[in-house]
């Protein structure tokens, strides 16, 4: 209870933040009352396009939520001792990041009552189940695994033995909860810009850059408001994993170039041509898509350079444009270029409306609210100690 009660103390600036938090989500609450009374026509969505912001930012931030791993497992497993400060961050991160991948299902649903559904009507057979069984579990490995450590550390004592294994388990389901998400995609036959081989590996590794890429943000943004050094070694480290991991991303993206402008299989091309070239007029992703590359060659450039990557006013420029880069193609080019064109050759725009847009933020804002409330409990328990 006494770690629940830091929650409620803070400055000035704390409490402004929160309270702006509290008027997106209140915002959001809002248009999400105005879908449910007229339905997701209110969204950008149609026949063509049945995915779109909500699914996209689902997509874009199991990735962040899966990121842990890279902070857990070298803390846990190979008693990395630098990580020792970061890594109840980290898994502080997947459970607001977790909990934002759940309400963007949720509200994409329509209908409250049809999430129950995955629950009354359990069908193994189905990715969706796994999907929820993934998440759900995720969630509750997180949020277990940082409490036990936390009251641990302000007991002053060792963790118990018991929660050895719990965090071995965590490591692995880290990995299968982007590993069904992307099954999710590239298991559908009628959308070839999703069937893909190399869709899981791609999803994984853009999760590895995109996650600590935003820890090490966090990090610098506790270091300037609340005086908490995460520690010059962790920093670099973590920059040392976005570097790599964006490598490797990089790569799996220019292979499906390869694959899909070398064969020249039109079915596939399509996709691609849309995304970053436009069909028939249709441009208005093409913009977004270039930028993001733009970004991630940018981003590439700061991190390769290891006297760059280590300067502490580029490395956060770097990171601000793995992030960008990664939402921007995971975010939005990969959900909407998967549905455009149709089976059929048809070529239909997204663009979210504005309650759609408002929701978003809304959840965006909750995961923020989550963040805030979890890193404060833990900086109070750090501070008394």
């Amino acid at each position: 209870m006494f770690m629940f009660e830091k929650a409620i103390e803070g400055g000035r600036r704390y409490w402004v933040w929160v309270l702006f938090l509290a008027g997106i989500i209140l915002a959001g609450f809002l248009c999400y009352l105005r879908q449910l009374t007229q339905g997701l026509a209110i969204t950008g969505l149609s026949r063509d396009v049945t995915w779109g912001l909500y699914i996209a930012q689902f997509t874009f931030f199991v990735g962040v939520a899966a990121s842990a791993v890279m902070v857990v497992l070298p803390y846990y497993l190979h008693d990395y001792k630098q990580f020792g400060r970061i890594t109840i961050l980290g898994e502080f991160l997947a459970v607001g990041a977790v909990t934002m991948c759940m309400l963007f299902i949720f509200v994409d649903m329509g209908q409250p009552t049809r999430v129950l559904n995955v629950m009354r009507y359990p069908t193994p057979w189905s990715l969706m189940f796994w999907d929820m069984i993934s998440l759900s579990g995720y969630l509750v490995l997180n949020a277990l695994i940082s409490l036990v450590m936390l009251s641990s550390e302000r007991q002053g004592v060792s963790p118990p033995k018991w929660i050895r294994p719990i965090i071995i388990l965590s490591i692995p389901w880290a990995v299968s909860i982007h590993t069904v998400t992307a099954f999710l995609y590239s298991g559908l036959p009628g959308r070839t810009f999703w069937m893909s081989a190399v869709l899981a590996p791609r999803f994984l590794a853009s999760a590895f850059a995109a996650g600590p890429a935003l820890l090490i943000l966090l990090c610098l943004v506790l270091r300037k408001v609340a005086g908490f050094d995460a520690g010059r070694e962790a920093i670099h480290q973590l920059g040392i994993i976005v570097t790599y991991a964006m490598v490797v991303n990089v790569f799996l993206v220019a292979m499906e170039f390869f694959t899909a402008f070398y064969s020249r299989i039109p079915e596939h091309l399509e996709h691609f041509r849309y995304v970053f070239l436009g069909l028939d007029g249709n441009y208005h992703l093409a913009p977004w898509m270039w930028l993001s590359a733009l970004l991630a060659l940018a981003a590439l450039a700061l991190l390769l350079v290891p006297k760059w990557r280590n300067n502490p006013r580029l490395l956060p420029v770097a990171c601000v444009c793995v992030f960008v880069s990664l939402w921007l193609d995971k975010g939005l080019g990969l959900i909407v270029g998967g549905f455009t064109p149709s089976p059929f050759g048809a070529i239909t725009t997204y663009t979210p409306t504005w309650p759609e847009a408002t929701i978003a933020l809304g959840v965006w804002a909750i995961g923020a609210l989550i963040i805030t409330v979890l890193y404060k409990i833990a900086l109070s328990v750090r501070e008394a100690h």
